[in-house]
């Protein structure tokens, strides 16, 4: 048996035992000790350590515990009453609202399933209210929720930086051009279907100037919190480990004392949450950065790259199998444990054909927040089904043109480069 073989048997019986994956990982690099030269537990450790070891890592529990306050201090209410404000009374104007809300706020949570339990938790009761349908708003919020690891600040690009050793900013600057993209599909698609269904009774007031500055004046707060953190990166004035720092330090004062909203005994809950789920994203680092060494010394991706260029020598069809690759994977995978399995394999690959290192890590991230959105794992639909209070599989006639009309979004970030590297001639 290959030793390739080998590996991959010994990872699926791990996880067709129930194993988590970040156990099934270690379990798969010791077996690659145990068998491939070269690599011995000595350097497994060493390897795992110096993965574990990173002044980047930091920036995940304080983003994850930033995030946990503004969800529980009240920041949600205040943006979309601005947004509804914003938009006016149209036809669709709610569920544009719905993704405009869930745009802004992934810039403040940097999560998806936090977008989709704030922003849904208050808009899918009011939409179908205002008459859509409970299907169409469950998806549509599952879908905007997609941004949440998009737009930074986001672990996501956190953790893909850890891999394939690119600077966070680089690729916090390439997020948010196509955060907007996805944005834009996603209201026009519901500006579209609403005029064709007829959602909505434009009982809305029309924009007024004085109320729009009425409720910019009750959002400030929650809409500088992206302005704070970012501009901080962008302007030198931080690093994203410090950024995410300020963010928790920023929300705590304003949910305490500004909005006051969040109380002191949430507090030790909201740590508690934090303290989780970081443990879980940082549990796969080590076993995963050993697994791309591994990988690199069995020259896995120098044999896939001959083999696609065996294939075609086209980037353009190597980005399109990549694409179709990464969209399975994350439809049976989470985000994390995908990237820290895939990232430097999938990088490599697409470096070898010339494609620039933070576009794909764009294209990469883009693809696996969609499938946060799918069956059979897709977080995204079980959150925004459970706040809407209806089962998953009545999400479905409108999940999946939510999800083609996000992978159209994912196509147009993928073929034009600029709408990732745009920003660098300001901000690079």
């Amino acid at each position: 048996m290959s030793t390739g073989l080998l590996l991959i048997l010994t990872f699926a019986v791990c996880i067709c035992l129930g194993m988590p994956i970040a156990f099934a990982l270690g379990c798969t690099v010791v077996v690659g000790a145990a068998t491939v030269p070269g690599l011995s537990f000595m350097t497994i450790m060493q390897t795992s350590f110096a993965a574990i070891d990173s002044f980047t890592l930091v920036a995940i529990p304080f983003f994850i515990l930033a995030g946990e306050i503004m969800l529980k201090g009240g920041l949600s209410e205040k943006l979309i009453e601005f947004c509804q404000v914003c938009v006016g009374n149209k036809r669709g104007s709610l569920g544009i609202v719905a993704v405009i809300a869930c745009m802004i706020f992934s810039a403040i949570s940097g999560s998806g399933p936090a977008t989709v339990a704030a922003i849904g938790g208050l808009l899918i009761p009011a939409m179908k209210e205002d008459g859509y349908d409970e299907g169409f708003t469950c998806s549509l919020i599952a879908a905007a929720g997609s941004m949440g690891p998009v737009i930074p600040p986001s672990i996501l690009f956190i953790m893909y930086a850890v891999v394939t050793g690119i600077s966070v900013t680089d690729l916090f600057i390439a997020g948010v051009l196509p955060g907007i993209v996805m944005a834009a599909c996603l209201c026009v698609f519901c500006y579209v279907i609403a005029r064709k269904k007829k959602y909505g009774k434009l009982d809305q007031p029309p924009f007024d100037i004085k109320d729009f500055f009425r409720a910019l004046k009750k959002a400030i707060w929650a809409l500088l919190v992206p302005v704070i953190i970012l501009g901080g990166i962008y302007g030198g004035f931080f690093t994203p480990t410090e950024a995410a720092i300020v963010a928790c330090v920023y929300a705590l004062i304003v949910s305490l004392f500004i909005y006051k909203d969040l109380k002191i005994k949430d507090l030790p809950q909201i740590f508690i949450s934090t303290g989780s789920t970081t443990g879980y994203c940082l549990a796969f680092v080590g076993a995963a950065q050993v697994l791309g060494k591994l990988l690199a010394m069995m020259k896995v991706p120098a044999t896939i790259t001959d083999l696609l260029v065996s294939f075609t020598d086209s980037k353009i069809v190597v980005l399109l199998l990549l694409n179709i690759v990464l969209l399975i994977i994350g439809c049976f995978m989470e985000p994390v444990s995908s990237i820290l399995i895939f990232g430097t394999l999938m990088s490599s690959i697409a470096a070898a054909f010339g494609v620039d290192p933070i576009h794909f890590g764009v294209i990469m991230i883009v693809n696996l927040v969609i499938g946060m959105c799918t069956p059979p794992v897709g977080i995204n639909m079980f959150v925004a089904a459970g706040v809407g209070g209806i089962k998953p599989e009545n999400m479905f006639k409108w999940l999946f043109p939510c999800i083609a009309v996000l992978i159209v979004a994912l196509l147009i970030i993928t073929y034009i480069p600029a709408i990732s590297l745009g920003l660098f001639s300001i901000f690079g």
